[in-house]
């Protein structure tokens, strides 16, 4: 009998957990009396609160952005009410995080944004437009992340704009997400935004609508020209994988800003991709443009779908650390470039410079000599966009994980070419079937597990992974480039070289430490592990006084002294500090860095065997 009593209970309980009215949505209201002072009103109506003290808070880290950012310093005038108008208890707890003690079962808090930073981080409205990161405007409640959202855009009319984003129209100014995680992966522009959109079918026969706004100073011919180029880029990726992931809604859409005074960024999303430019117009510009487009849109396999463990889900109280970055962000970046000669708008040999600039970033950066891409990762918690005002060794510790990763990425693609006769395609498209496309988040050793599937070869997947990617080994680009026709050799062979000041040369730009000097050179910024200046003792805010016997005033003057010597020869130089005027001596040397550049343009014969590979490496694979 007692079993007879429990199995009517648990079907009462589920039969009463079924008829439970599903949560309303938190309601947002947004208006703009103010945008001309970039100020937005919001008012979040709060139905069905939990009982409680209910604790309020904005975000400090942002989807796609792996450092902590202080949004809460931006709202003001916070305030919380029933829903009779009378006025609650509102507590600041933090510099960011409120409570409110005692409510009633519906209540409403307003505030205040202040929003003038247009990227793909912050938020930035004026009479032109209101760009909203998500995380960047609206506070939330914590512990109610699983209830569906809803967002009011008042003042459209007013300003004369429209509503880009990936938030479900739900009719007239009304837009929604299913959940917080959802909707702080939204990004929304409302402007006077131009629009073109097309359709793409997926092996299945069912078609995806790729939608492009550009809110610019363009007319609509423009960027329907432009669409026509962006469509190029969809359809090379495409191949790559395949097919098209499966967009919420069955649409994905590009949203661009373009202006001078904007912050330039790319920053993807689940369904889109904010894409912040700084040129003028993009007419004139679109071939340059095209690059951000390229890796954002990437993002929509590999970090949106082909997760990383550690970001999943995103926590936005402080920043998500991550050891999979080189492959999240350095693979898309090797892909968004290289794309855009299988696409067509730039030739083998105007790609070389790019190739060039990976590998001299690979072999030459002291962080990529000293810690693996796994470190150069989990740095991204400082490094991505991070905000100080103290100066730190990045010069000489760290090295991005974007290059550092598509150096490895191109490394892989040429050797699975040559050693496997398979293509780093072969690889993506693997990982895709077996993680992103079923969402199963991923950590470094699922890769490699992958690498082995693809190979079939379990030896050289670990023998890489311990050596490239858990190790700071590096790859033979001479032999391997040798394959596809390309030549690696030295930039400015024989030239003399004095060092760097966070590039390959002695550069006049600001640095890291304010530096002031009227009677010499100050040097900006910190000196190159290795070079001659860094052997020499002289760093950061040393101001040069003479070398070889001359006065120096300035970057140029210094650069001019090196150009007539030659390696091998010895400065004399004088400078001071804090601690005094001193004298050294610098042994110049040769300028390290490589150059990449075709077999033809070297003079030398391409082979038939490498003219193949050239073209079966970067030749469009779209139909």
């Amino acid at each position: 009998m007692k079993k007879i009593y429990l199995s009517i209970a648990l079907a009462l309980f589920i039969s009463a957990a079924m008829a439970q009215p599903e949560p309303k949505a938190i309601y947002y209201a947004v208006s703009f009396p103010n945008a001309v002072h970039h100020e937005a009103e919001i008012v979040m109506t709060i139905p069905q609160a939990p009982a409680g003290v209910i604790k309020l808070r904005m975000s400090r880290s942002s989807a796609g952005r792996y450092a902590t950012h202080e949004f809460g310093k931006n709202i003001y005038n916070v305030k919380a009410f029933n829903v009779d108008g009378s006025a609650l208890m509102l507590k600041q707890v933090e510099g960011d995080v409120y409570e409110i003690p005692e409510h009633g079962d519906v209540l409403k808090v307003s505030y205040t944004l202040f929003a003038n930073w247009t990227d793909g981080t912050y938020a930035s409205v004026d009479l032109s437009h209101a760009h909203l990161n998500m995380p960047a405007a609206f506070i939330w409640v914590v512990g109610q992340d699983k209830r569906p959202l809803k967002f009011e855009f008042n003042d459209l009319e007013k300003y004369g704009w429209k509503v880009a984003t990936q938030l479900k129209h739900e009719g007239s100014n009304i837009y929604s997400a299913p959940n917080m995680q959802y909707m702080m992966d939204s990004p929304t522009e409302l402007s006077n935004f131009n629009e073109t959109s097309w359709d793409v079918a997926n092996p299945d026969g069912k078609k995806l609508r790729i939608n492009l706004t550009v809110h610019s100073d363009d007319d609509q011919p423009t960027i329907e020209k432009f669409g026509t180029m962006v469509q190029k880029v969809v359809e090379e990726e495409k191949a790559v994988f395949g097919e098209l992931p499966v967009y919420d809604f069955g649409e994905y859409t590009f949203i661009d800003d373009v202006y001078p005074s904007n912050s330039g960024d790319g920053m993807e999303h689940r369904n889109s991709t904010c894409i912040v430019q700084t040129t003028p117009k993009v007419g004139g510009n679109e071939v340059r443009l095209l690059g951000t487009f390229a890796h954002e849109y990437f993002h929509s396999w590999n970090v949106k779908r082909i997760r990383p463990k550690p970001l999943e889900p995103f926590n936005f109280e402080h920043a998500d650390m991550s050891s999979e970055l080189w492959f999240a962000e350095g693979f898309t970046q090797y892909y968004g470039e290289m794309l855009l000669v299988r696409a067509g708008f730039y030739t083998p040999e105007e790609y070389t410079r790019t190739i060039g600039g990976l590998v001299n970033t690979i072999l030459f950066s002291p962080g990529a000599s000293k810690y693996p891409p796994t470190q150069m990762s989990r740095n991204a918690v400082f490094t991505d966009a991070g905000v100080s005002i103290d100066p730190t060794n990045y010069a000489n510790t760290f090295t991005s994980y974007y290059t550092y990763g598509g150096a490895i990425a191109l490394a892989l693609d040429l050797r699975l070419r040559s050693e496997f006769n398979l293509t780093l395609d072969d690889y993506m498209r693997t990982v895709w079937l077996d993680r992103g496309k079923v969402m199963k988040p991923y950590v470094v050793a699922d890769l490699q597990v992958e690498l082995a599937k693809v190979t079939k070869n379990p030896k050289f997947a670990a023998d890489f992974f311990n050596r490239y990617i858990n190790g700071i080994d590096k790859n033979n680009y001479a032999g391997l480039l040798e394959k596809a026709g390309l030549l690696l050799r030295k930039s400015q062979p024989a030239k003399a070289w004095i060092g760097q000041v966070g590039a390959f040369g002695i550069r006049g730009r600001s640095g890291q430490v304010r530096t002031t000097a009227t009677d010499g050179f100050a040097i900006p910024s910190n000196t190159i592990m290795g070079t001659p200046l860094y052997k020499a003792g002289l760093d950061v805010a040393d101001v040069i006084l003479k070398a070889d016997g001359k006065d120096i005033k300035d970057a140029e003057g210094l650069n001019e002294i090196v150009a007539g010597k030659k390696p091998g020869d010895k400065i004399t130089v004088s400078y001071k500090n804090r601690t005094g005027q001193h004298e050294t001596v610098i042994t110049l040397e040769e300028n390290p860095a490589f150059e990449v550049v075709t077999f033809e343009k070297a003079g030398k014969t391409l082979s038939k065997d490498q003219e193949a590979f050239r073209t079966n490496w970067l030749s469009s694979k779209s139909k």
